[in-house]
Protein backbone atom coordinates (compact mmCIF):
# COMPACT_ATOMS: atom_id res chain seq x y z
CA UNK A 1 0.00 0.00 0.00
CA UNK A 2 1.40 3.39 -0.99
CA UNK A 3 1.64 6.36 1.36
CA UNK A 4 -1.03 8.15 -0.67
CA UNK A 5 -3.45 5.23 -0.37
CA UNK A 6 -2.81 5.06 3.39
CA UNK A 7 -3.43 8.78 3.75
CA UNK A 8 -6.58 8.59 1.63
CA UNK A 9 -7.95 5.81 3.79
CA UNK A 10 -7.22 7.86 6.91
CA UNK A 11 -9.04 10.90 5.51
CA UNK A 12 -12.00 8.74 4.44
CA UNK A 13 -12.14 7.33 7.96
CA UNK A 14 -12.20 10.87 9.39
CA UNK A 15 -15.07 11.78 7.07
CA UNK A 16 -17.06 8.66 7.98
CA UNK A 17 -16.47 9.23 11.70
CA UNK A 18 -17.63 12.84 11.42
CA UNK A 19 -20.75 11.80 9.48
CA UNK A 20 -21.62 9.44 12.30
CA UNK A 21 -20.74 11.88 15.08
CA UNK A 22 -22.81 14.73 13.69
CA UNK A 23 -25.80 12.77 12.43
CA UNK A 24 -25.02 13.04 8.75
CA UNK A 25 -26.17 10.33 6.35
CA UNK A 26 -23.41 7.88 5.39
CA UNK A 27 -21.84 8.97 2.11
CA UNK A 28 -23.35 12.46 2.23
CA UNK A 29 -19.90 14.08 2.25
CA UNK A 30 -17.71 13.70 -0.82
CA UNK A 31 -13.93 14.15 -0.89
CA UNK A 32 -12.06 16.36 -3.35
CA UNK A 33 -8.35 15.49 -3.31
CA UNK A 34 -6.54 18.79 -3.81
CA UNK A 35 -3.70 17.85 -6.13
CA UNK A 36 -2.29 21.30 -6.90
CA UNK A 37 1.55 21.31 -6.99
CA UNK A 38 1.64 17.49 -7.09
CA UNK A 39 2.47 15.50 -10.26
CA UNK A 40 0.10 13.35 -12.28
CA UNK A 41 1.79 10.26 -10.80
CA UNK A 42 0.40 11.22 -7.38
CA UNK A 43 -3.05 11.60 -8.89
CA UNK A 44 -2.74 8.18 -10.54
CA UNK A 45 -1.84 6.66 -7.17
CA UNK A 46 -5.01 8.15 -5.68
CA UNK A 47 -7.07 6.98 -8.66
CA UNK A 48 -5.79 3.46 -8.09
CA UNK A 49 -7.62 3.36 -4.76
CA UNK A 50 -10.86 4.81 -6.05
CA UNK A 51 -10.46 8.57 -5.76
CA UNK A 52 -12.20 10.30 -8.67
CA UNK A 53 -12.57 13.98 -7.66
CA UNK A 54 -9.52 16.23 -7.82
CA UNK A 55 -9.08 19.94 -7.18
CA UNK A 56 -6.64 22.24 -8.94
CA UNK A 57 -5.92 25.95 -8.40
CA UNK A 58 -3.41 26.85 -11.11
CA UNK A 59 -4.57 26.45 -14.68
CA UNK A 60 -1.13 26.28 -16.31
CA UNK A 61 -0.16 23.46 -13.96
CA UNK A 62 -3.49 21.67 -14.22
CA UNK A 63 -3.84 21.42 -18.00
CA UNK A 64 -0.88 19.05 -18.58
CA UNK A 65 -2.22 16.78 -15.82
CA UNK A 66 -5.72 16.83 -17.30
CA UNK A 67 -4.32 15.85 -20.70
CA UNK A 68 -2.04 13.16 -19.21
CA UNK A 69 -4.93 11.62 -17.29
CA UNK A 70 -7.56 11.82 -20.03
CA UNK A 71 -9.74 8.74 -19.91
CA UNK A 72 -9.11 8.09 -16.21
CA UNK A 73 -12.68 9.02 -15.26
CA UNK A 74 -11.63 12.04 -13.20
CA UNK A 75 -14.01 14.82 -12.20
CA UNK A 76 -11.94 18.01 -12.23
CA UNK A 77 -12.73 20.86 -9.83
CA UNK A 78 -11.19 24.32 -10.24
CA UNK A 79 -10.83 25.83 -6.77
CA UNK A 80 -8.44 28.77 -7.21
CA UNK A 81 -8.77 32.46 -8.08
CA UNK A 82 -9.87 33.04 -11.66
CA UNK A 83 -8.30 35.55 -14.03
CA UNK A 84 -10.36 36.69 -17.00
CA UNK A 85 -7.79 35.44 -19.50
CA UNK A 86 -8.01 31.90 -18.06
CA UNK A 87 -11.76 31.35 -18.30
CA UNK A 88 -11.81 29.70 -21.73
CA UNK A 89 -9.68 26.73 -20.69
CA UNK A 90 -11.43 26.46 -17.32
CA UNK A 91 -14.80 26.36 -19.10
CA UNK A 92 -13.55 23.67 -21.48
CA UNK A 93 -11.61 21.32 -19.22
CA UNK A 94 -13.24 21.43 -15.79
CA UNK A 95 -16.47 19.90 -14.48
CA UNK A 96 -16.86 22.20 -11.47
CA UNK A 97 -15.71 25.72 -10.59
CA UNK A 98 -15.83 26.61 -6.88
CA UNK A 99 -14.36 30.10 -6.93
CA UNK A 100 -16.79 32.34 -8.82
CA UNK A 101 -17.34 35.62 -7.00
CA UNK A 102 -18.35 38.11 -9.70
CA UNK A 103 -20.66 38.24 -12.69
CA UNK A 104 -17.95 39.02 -15.25
CA UNK A 105 -16.25 35.67 -14.61
CA UNK A 106 -19.54 33.77 -14.58
CA UNK A 107 -20.56 35.34 -17.88
CA UNK A 108 -17.25 34.43 -19.52
CA UNK A 109 -17.46 30.83 -18.27
CA UNK A 110 -21.00 30.60 -19.61
CA UNK A 111 -20.12 32.05 -23.01
CA UNK A 112 -17.01 29.87 -23.38
CA UNK A 113 -18.47 26.55 -22.20
CA UNK A 114 -18.49 24.23 -25.24
CA UNK A 115 -21.99 23.46 -26.46
CA UNK A 116 -21.26 19.71 -26.50
CA UNK A 117 -20.59 19.63 -22.76
CA UNK A 118 -23.07 19.57 -19.90
CA UNK A 119 -23.56 22.85 -18.02
CA UNK A 120 -20.58 23.76 -15.85
CA UNK A 121 -21.27 23.21 -12.14
CA UNK A 122 -20.72 26.43 -10.19
CA UNK A 123 -20.22 27.33 -6.54
CA UNK A 124 -20.14 30.97 -5.50
CA UNK A 125 -17.21 31.77 -3.24
CA UNK A 126 -18.28 33.69 -0.15
CA UNK A 127 -15.90 35.64 2.08
CA UNK A 128 -17.31 34.48 5.42
CA UNK A 129 -14.39 35.81 7.47
CA UNK A 130 -14.42 39.33 6.01
CA UNK A 131 -10.70 39.19 5.25
CA UNK A 132 -9.59 41.85 2.78
CA UNK A 133 -6.96 39.45 1.40
CA UNK A 134 -9.47 36.69 0.66
CA UNK A 135 -11.45 36.24 -2.52
CA UNK A 136 -15.19 35.86 -2.28
CA UNK A 137 -18.33 37.92 -2.40
CA UNK A 138 -19.77 39.58 0.69
CA UNK A 139 -22.79 37.69 2.07
CA UNK A 140 -24.94 40.81 1.61
CA UNK A 141 -24.35 40.70 -2.16
CA UNK A 142 -24.86 36.97 -2.56
CA UNK A 143 -28.49 36.74 -3.63
CA UNK A 144 -28.06 39.23 -6.47
CA UNK A 145 -25.10 37.31 -7.91
CA UNK A 146 -26.90 34.00 -7.44
CA UNK A 147 -29.86 35.22 -9.49
CA UNK A 148 -27.56 36.43 -12.25
CA UNK A 149 -25.67 33.13 -12.42
CA UNK A 150 -28.83 31.04 -12.28
CA UNK A 151 -30.02 32.75 -15.46
CA UNK A 152 -26.98 31.68 -17.50
CA UNK A 153 -27.84 28.64 -19.65
CA UNK A 154 -24.44 26.93 -19.76
CA UNK A 155 -23.87 27.11 -15.99
CA UNK A 156 -25.56 25.16 -13.23
CA UNK A 157 -25.48 26.92 -9.86
CA UNK A 158 -24.96 24.18 -7.27
CA UNK A 159 -24.08 25.97 -4.04
CA UNK A 160 -21.50 27.92 -2.07
CA UNK A 161 -17.82 27.66 -1.23
CA UNK A 162 -15.70 29.30 1.47
CA UNK A 163 -12.16 29.30 2.80
CA UNK A 164 -12.56 30.53 6.38
CA UNK A 165 -9.67 32.12 8.21
CA UNK A 166 -7.51 29.46 9.93
CA UNK A 167 -8.65 28.61 13.45
CA UNK A 168 -7.28 26.03 15.89
CA UNK A 169 -10.36 25.99 18.10
CA UNK A 170 -13.05 23.55 16.94
CA UNK A 171 -15.99 25.68 18.06
CA UNK A 172 -14.63 28.76 16.30
CA UNK A 173 -14.14 26.64 13.18
CA UNK A 174 -17.81 25.68 13.42
CA UNK A 175 -18.90 29.31 13.73
CA UNK A 176 -17.17 30.21 10.46
CA UNK A 177 -18.60 27.19 8.66
CA UNK A 178 -22.07 27.90 10.04
CA UNK A 179 -22.06 31.26 8.26
CA UNK A 180 -21.83 29.52 4.90
CA UNK A 181 -24.57 27.05 5.85
CA UNK A 182 -26.84 29.90 6.92
CA UNK A 183 -26.18 31.71 3.62
CA UNK A 184 -27.07 28.57 1.66
CA UNK A 185 -30.27 28.06 3.66
CA UNK A 186 -31.28 31.67 2.96
CA UNK A 187 -30.86 31.11 -0.77
CA UNK A 188 -32.83 27.88 -0.58
CA UNK A 189 -35.68 29.73 1.15
CA UNK A 190 -35.52 32.30 -1.65
CA UNK A 191 -36.22 29.54 -4.16
CA UNK A 192 -32.79 28.43 -5.32
CA UNK A 193 -32.40 24.66 -5.81
CA UNK A 194 -28.93 24.31 -4.28
CA UNK A 195 -27.37 21.14 -2.91
CA UNK A 196 -23.67 21.88 -2.33
CA UNK A 197 -21.60 23.32 0.49
CA UNK A 198 -17.90 23.23 -0.41
CA UNK A 199 -15.97 23.83 2.79
CA UNK A 200 -13.54 22.06 5.07
CA UNK A 201 -9.88 21.23 4.51
CA UNK A 202 -7.25 19.08 6.21
CA UNK A 203 -7.38 20.99 9.52
CA UNK A 204 -11.10 21.71 9.85
CA UNK A 205 -13.05 19.08 7.92
CA UNK A 206 -14.82 17.80 11.03
CA UNK A 207 -16.19 21.27 11.83
CA UNK A 208 -17.28 21.68 8.21
CA UNK A 209 -19.09 18.34 8.24
CA UNK A 210 -20.78 19.29 11.51
CA UNK A 211 -22.17 22.38 9.74
CA UNK A 212 -23.38 20.65 6.59
CA UNK A 213 -20.45 20.40 4.16
CA UNK A 214 -21.17 18.15 1.19
CA UNK A 215 -17.74 18.56 -0.44
CA UNK A 216 -14.51 18.76 1.56
CA UNK A 217 -11.26 19.79 -0.12
CA UNK A 218 -8.23 17.98 1.33
CA UNK A 219 -4.69 18.22 0.02
CA UNK A 220 -1.83 17.99 2.52
CA UNK A 221 -3.43 15.20 4.57
CA UNK A 222 -3.43 13.08 1.40
CA UNK A 223 -0.39 14.13 -0.62
CA UNK A 224 1.84 15.62 2.06
CA UNK A 225 3.11 19.13 2.63
CA UNK A 226 3.55 21.34 -0.43
CA UNK A 227 6.97 22.77 -1.23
Amino acid sequence: MTAISQHLNAVRSRIEAAETRFGRAPGSVQLIAVSKTFPDSAIRAACDVGQTRFGESYLQEALPKIHALAGAGIEWHFIGPIQSNKTRDIAEYFDWVHSVDRLKIAQRLNDQRPEALAPLNICIQVNVSGEASKSGIAPSELETLARQIASLPHLKLRGLMAIPAPEDDFERQRVACAQLRIALEALQRAGFALDTLSMGMSDDLEAAIAEGATLVRVGSAIFGQRH
